[in-house]
């Protein structure tokens, strides 16, 4: 028999032992990873199968919200003021773009819309035409942190499937072009969108206002009801932001099936969205037109920086044309504004984006004396009779020593022969100062006077020291200032020269344009303060009327119809008298016109605030105003001209601001019809 060798022993065992529960423990392993993978597909299927098929479904399917088109703004009789237009933006989903392909689609998408590819050629293009090389230009989106598209796109990868914008306001051609490329640029959408164009840009840049993207923080202030989201943009200014809610109607939805490149195949479901409201305005385009040229060649010609027309309609309160130079051209805005343009607005000394119609508080001067004479006549103080002796100069009798001349305090006329002896009608349409400063605060021997409680009343009464509520953000309230407020800002005693100052529209007294506009409309039309008003009518977009304009009245002022008469009857003299100071201003003759002139003084300080700046005779410098209403007998319209003091001159308000008017009411009464 051959013979048979022993079994290897290892370890107290065979080799074929060994190897046999290797082989066991291996099925083992291979059963317990199958048994995994059973478990792990049991539960992506069974227990997890409804979540991960919404996901798919989710990433097959999309809800997206639909903007709605924003409502179109007209003047009173249907010309276009903002409109939208189509504009096209293009965004890049980094995660759709195939990794082979990145270099060329960049490449192709910098040469069609004109962009840096990396930030040297953005560097290269800050700085071309320019002796040193600029700062570097604003990233392409908010979430790059960079210009050029190649390090924008990088920056974007981190964030893949988040859609960064590479393109805003594409022209048409270009989108086009990008459209038909469509199959080559994976991962590239070309999306249209509405932009608001300003028909008649700077024309009516403080009416209209502008908008821009909603922030985090409006988000937050928001009603929930609003459904704003961070790609959404709200009007900030004018009417847009006034009427923001009528304006910009209400989204839609839409559930859209998309390919795997994420663009759109077909819309399974949609809900139109609702259209905004279309708005017409109170506002007279051709007579804004006027008003701003007939300022700006005022201002250009006494070296103003700023000044405002308010035009309104007596009889109910519309704004017929309201104007602020120096203006600005609300098309900047769209887009949003270019940082440059941005920084060139804030920087400008004039304050364009300021509206100096409704925000800027001034000293009113004598326009301020219809109100002083419309109390004193009221209060019985004077009577149409009532005639005072009016000179040059006068001198108040110290409170503390009366018999003392030394300590007696000059005020002075701005006519320094005087006018005589008056009444209030001759002193309305001469302006004397003196006549107020008595009828005011009083002179001993000769009358007592309305006091400042009174007065300041009345101003009240007249509208002063409120806001007017008109449809536009940014209205200033200004200042009727009264004892008590002067000892809790100032820590002063009021004394009877601060009356005589308030008299005349000086010392603290603050108003604005469209204040002593409204002022000058309820003194033409029997002593009705009205709202002023900017919107005649709301229409949806079938142009069916959703809200038409109705006059409100703010309040009846408490004046004898009769005393207002007197109080007109001096405005039409300082017009139709040859000694009336608007006299000479070229007012029209075809109809009969009342004006009020005044000059107000201000102070610009010095830059080393020691003393105010004055002319060259020593007198502070002044702002101009002129207030009217016409016809005289059945006033349709009043307009009020306000030009700023150019800091080096006294503009008074006959030679200036006058002028202006005259060739706004010429347009009105005598061009128009043509």
């Amino acid at each position: 028999m051959p013979h048979t060798p022993p079994q290897l022993q290892v370890g107290g065992e065979t080799g074929q032992v060994r190897g046999r529960r290797r082989l066991v423990w291996l099925r083992l392993l291979v059963l317990l990873v199958f048994a995994v993978l059973a478990a792990r597909l049991w539960q992506l299927q069974i227990l997890e199968g409804d979540r991960y098929r919404l996901q798919a479904a989710g990433n097959r399917f999309a809800l997206q919200t639909v903007p709605a088109p924003r409502g179109v703004i007209y003047d009173r009789i249907g010309r276009i003021l903002a409109r939208n237009v189509v504009s096209f933006d293009v965004t890049v989903v980094p995660a759709s773009v195939p990794e082979e392909q990145e270099e060329t689609i960049l490449r192709t998408l910098a040469a069609l819309l004109d962009i840096p590819l990396n930030n040297y050629a953005a560097l290269a293009q800050a700085s071309l035409g320019e002796d040193s090389v600029a700062d570097p230009p604003p990233p392409l989106d908010p979430n790059c942190g960079e210009p050029g598209l190649l390090e924008c796109f990088r920056v974007a990868k981190q964030a893949p499937y988040r859609a960064i914008r590479v393109g805003r306001d594409v022209p048409a051609d270009r989108a086009f072009q990008l459209l038909e490329q469509a199959v080559f640029l994976p991962g590239v959408f070309v999306e249209p969108k509405p932009k608001r164009l300003y028909v008649y840009g700077p024309l009516l840049g403080h009416i209209l206002g502008y908008m821009m993207p909603v922030s985090q923080e409006f988000l937050e202030q928001a009603p929930s009801s609003e459904e704003y989201e961070l790609v959404d943009e709200a009007g900030v200014a004018g009417v847009e932001a006034s009427f923001e809610r009528e304006l910009r109607g209400r989204k839609g939805r839409k559930l859209v099936e998309k390919d795997v490149f994420g663009r759109e195949v077909r819309v399974l479901y949609e809900v139109p969205p609702e259209p905004g409201y279309n708005i017409f305005l109170t506002i007279d385009v051709d007579l804004q037109r006027v008003a701003t040229e007939a300022l700006r060649r005022g201002l250009e010609e006494v070296g103003s920086p700023r000044g405002a027309v308010v035009a309104l309609d007596p009889r109910d309160g519309q704004i017929l044309a309201l104007v602020s130079l120096p203006s600005y051209d609300n098309n900047l805005f769209v887009g949003p504004i270019s940082p440059a343009d941005y920084q060139m607005l804030l920087e400008d000394e004039r304050k364009p984006l300021f509206n100096t119609a409704i925000s800027g508080a001034f000293a009113p001067g004598s326009i301020f004396k219809l109100v002083t004479a419309s109390a004193a006549l009221q209060e019985g103080v004077i009577t149409p009779q009532t005639r005072l002796s009016a000179p040059g100069i006068i001198y108040l009798p110290n409170k503390y020593f009366p018999d003392d001349p030394d300590l007696a305090q000059p005020f002075y006329d701005w006519l320094p022969a005087g006018h005589g002896v008056i009444n209030v009608v001759r002193a309305l349409a001469r302006s004397s100062d003196v006549f107020f400063y008595k009828v005011a605060g009083g002179f001993p021997g000769e009358i007592e006077g309305l006091g400042i409680e009174r007065l300041a009343r009345w101003a009240r009464m007249f509208g002063l020291g409120e806001l007017t509520r008109v449809d536009l953000p940014g209205e200033a309230a200004g200042l009727v200032p009264t004892p008590t407020w002067k000892r809790q800002a100032l820590g002063e005693t009021w004394v009877t020269g601060d009356t005589y100052n308030l008299a005349i529209g000086q010392g603290f007294l603050t108003v604005t344009p469209l204040q002593m506009a409204n002022v000058t409309a309820a003194v033409a039309n029997g002593g009705t303060l009205y709202r002023p008003q900017l919107v005649y009518q709301v229409q949806d977009a079938e142009g069916n009327v959703i809200k038409g304009f109705r006059p409100e009245v703010l309040r009846h002022v408490p004046v004898d119809p009769d005393n207002l008469a007197i109080v007109r009857e001096g405005m039409r003299g300082a017009v139709a008298w040859p000694d009336g100071t608007a006299s000479f201003a070229g007012l029209p003759t075809s109809v009969a016109v009342a004006g009020k002139t005044g000059t107000a003084e201000y102070c610009d300080p010095l830059p080393d605030l020691s003393d105010c700046r004055r002319n060259e005779n020593g007198y502070l410098v002044t702002h101009a105003w002129f207030t009217a209403f016409a016809p005289y007998e059945n006033p349709e319209i009043v307009l009020l001209v306000f030009v700023h003091g150019n800091g080096r001159e006294v503009l008074e308000g006959s030679k200036v601001a006058a002028p202006i008017a005259a060739e706004i009411l010429r347009y009105w009464f005598e061009e128009r019809a043509r």
